[in-house]
């Protein structure tokens, strides 16, 4: 397993259209395609006007063709030109599990 965390910086004061619009239209679309949402998060010390999200995926491939999937998803490109005006900044970075961690519901 795998997993992508995504932290995007928005314009001063963005965050709660960010979410709303998120909760509204991107929710629903990355989730029936992505998978994995480990988590999404809003900033609340350290720097400001950033949300952070988790993704897991099997592999590296897994991320791949699911990112792609989504890339194509009419609702997504709809969806897309909308919160691109609200991100300054975005980072992504690929985590990989440290060797003592276990895949979620093993033993």
């Amino acid at each position: 397993m795998i997993v992508e965390e995504r932290i995007y910086t928005l314009h001063i004061g963005k965050v709660p259209e960010y979410l709303r619009l998120y909760e509204a239209e991107g929710l629903a679309v990355q989730t029936r395609i992505l998978g994995g949402l480990v988590g999404y998060y809003q900033v609340e010390f350290g720097p400001q006007n950033q949300v952070v999200h988790l993704w897991s995926y099997t592999d590296l491939a897994d991320r791949q063709a699911r990112r792609q999937d989504l890339l194509r998803d009419p609702e997504w490109q709809a969806y897309v030109p909308k919160i691109r005006p609200l991100v300054r900044y975005q980072e992504n970075k690929l985590l990989l599990p440290a060797p003592f961690m276990r895949e979620q519901g093993s033993r």
